[in-house]
């Protein structure tokens, strides 16, 4: 069996070339996951995969499948399968960003398959949150310190049934609650939603710092939904330094039909450049490693 394993230009993203066409389920697990835990994202190429086979190599990896139930966007279910999501909802450039880190309980992996690259532009983004909070200046370092993030969200009852994929008031109070998310249910059924965490966490080793979070979308597509937990602005000064910072260390992946992109969402940003034609079709799956890291 013949691969190729490179690193994308200077970036932390591994490469796994297929060499000798052989199948994705002949890869060497073991090695994968070292892979994994080195570089916190794959980029697998060249390699013969469907929807179906998708799926059954991410489930030789990964365990707690879950669907985008509270998720921020519209995404659409491929094949029934409610693990299984499109994510060309809109066609906008998405800011780096951890997937869900508007509430508590996050996948701590990702995996995007491209069923169809877009006719040009539209590449996903990435760069590593240990790199991106040592960008960071001592002084918005110290403010992220002393202030967390909060998000705070008006949702009619006919989106947050959507949303939730629930119109169970019991079952979406008990999610709330999972997700240390505070909830308020007006007369007329609408919601208020308030989640409080910080911008900056620990690595899951417990020896690094990592920036990671939903700060930059959330400013560039519902910036008044975000504030400090005192209730003070987000200057657009911080905004701007974090933006510079992303453009400085972040990695594009150019979809290739069938490429698999694997990543720790405790470590690596991703998102999105815009695209304009209708060819791009991306679908992810929201997980646990079915190994420690």
């Amino acid at each position: 069996m013949k691969t190729k394993t490179q690193t994308i230009s200077d970036s932390i993203v591994k490469e796994i070339i297929n060499l000798d066409n052989i199948s994705i389920l002949e890869l060497d697990k073991e090695e994968i996951i070292s892979f994994f835990k080195s570089h916190g994202v794959l980029l697998f190429r060249g390699f013969d995969v469907d929807t179906n086979l998708f799926k059954e190599f991410t489930n030789l990896l990964s365990i707690d499948f879950i669907n985008y139930a509270g998720g921020a966007f519209s995404r659409r279910v491929i094949n029934g399968d409610q693990t299984l999501l499109s994510v060309n909802d809109f066609k906008s450039e998405i800011k780096l960003h951890g997937e869900m880190y508007y509430q508590q309980n996050i996948p701590l992996m990702l995996w995007f398959f491209c069923a169809n690259p877009p006719l040009e532009d539209g590449e996903t983004t990435v760069c590593d949150g240990r790199q991106f909070f040592n960008e960071i200046s001592s002084s918005t370092k110290e403010l992220f310190s002393k202030k967390k993030l909060k998000f705070t969200v008006q949702i009619s009852q006919q989106d947050w049934q959507k949303k939730y994929q629930t119109d169970d008031l019991n079952k979406l109070e008990e999610m709330c609650q999972k997700n240390n998310t505070h909830l308020t249910v007006n007369d007329d059924q609408s919601i208020l939603l308030e989640y409080i965490c910080p911008a900056i966490i620990p690595s899951r080793c417990g020896k690094y710092q990592v920036f990671i979070n939903s700060l930059l979308p959330t400013k560039q597509l519902s910036p008044k939904i975000l504030k400090f937990e005192d209730d003070s602005d987000i200057s657009d000064e911080v905004v701007f330094e974090l933006n510079e910072i992303a453009e400085k260390i972040t990695t594009e992946i150019s979809w290739q039909k069938s490429d698999i992109l694997m990543i720790d969402n405790t470590r690596i940003l991703h998102g999105r450049r815009s695209f304009a034609d209708d060819q791009r079709d991306i679908y992810i799956r929201l997980c646990s490693p079915s190994f420690s890291f």
